[in-house]
């Protein structure tokens, strides 16, 4: 699933295309994702000019001209691609725009359990799908004191409690896992004793590890391509991520004898860490 840096990439790909540009054409080619579209989408979206593109959390918030808040997400496999002279559309291209440029941006969703929604920018906030969310992580909202407030009562492992969006909003398997390594903090850790001096670690840690990977493009492991086109390359710098086995950055072990950077399994996820580095 595309994951904070990715949706941020996207949305800048988006924002430099879009903003200020009028959505001259709409097509939906499907009634419906992982839920229904909007009511009269494409009556609502033709003719109304893009002000602003913005993130919140994973999803993609395209603010219209007339108090419009097109809500997307990409789910599993979505991805929002943007050019010109793009060919026919693909059986997994479910809505086509093209702004007052000839620009053309798609929609695409193999597996369909990306979304869209229309609120307005009054209601945007107390919309469904964002009203629980937690602080955005690279917001000034978000520092080791908040955090400490948010987890100090839970007795769930850490990383199961940074995968919940309303402890800190937008954070996914990946950058968790790179983030814990980072701040040497194990994955197993009861996430109240993280409350304090290791969420001082901690907040930081994920800052730069969502910095680095927007910087690159968010990763690709699979289906995730930039608005461009363009693949991601942040996959290139894991730490841990993906990488069972294999020595840790930094490694003065044995891996024959250690086994390298560990796999296990934590909620149905794999989580991945080095247990002699994390504690």
């Amino acid at each position: 699933m595309p994951e904070l840096p990715e949706v941020e990439t996207v949305c800048r790909g988006l924002a430099l295309k879009m903003e200020g540009r009028v959505l001259a054409k709409v097509e939906q080619r499907r009634p419906n994702l992982r839920i229904p579209f909007p009511n009269r989408m494409v009556e609502r979206l033709t003719g109304r000019r893009v002000l602003t593109i913005r993130r919140r959390a994973k999803y993609i918030l395209i603010h219209l001209d007339d108090g419009q808040v097109l809500i997307v997400h990409l789910g599993m496999s979505g991805r929002m691609t943007i050019g010109r002279d793009l060919g026919p559309p693909t059986a997994h291209d479910h809505v086509l725009l093209t702004t007052d440029d000839g620009s053309d941006i798609r929609f695409n969703d193999a597996r369909r359990f990306g979304l869209m929604a229309l609120t307005t920018a009054e209601e945007l906030e107390r919309h469904p799908l964002l009203a629980s969310l937690g602080p955005e992580p690279l917001g000034n909202q978000f520092d080791a004191e908040t955090l400490s407030r948010a987890i100090k009562s839970k007795i769930t492992p850490i990383k199961s409690a940074l995968l919940d969006q309303t402890v800190v909003a937008g954070l996914g398997n990946i950058y968790v896992c790179e983030a814990l390594f980072q701040a040497g903090i194990s994955p197993k850790r009861i996430a109240a004793t993280v409350a304090g001096r290791r969420a001082e670690r901690l907040v930081p840690a994920i800052r730069e590890i969502l910095g680095r990977a927007i910087e690159a493009g968010g990763s690709t492991l699979r289906d995730y391509v930039q608005a461009s086109g363009e693949l991601g390359y942040f996959q290139h710098q894991f730490a841990v991520y993906d990488r069972e086995g294999e020595a840790c950055p930094g490694c003065t072990c044995d891996i024959t004898t250690t086994g390298g950077i560990e796999r296990i399994v934590q909620a149905n996820r794999s989580t991945f860490h080095c247990p002699r580095r994390q504690r």
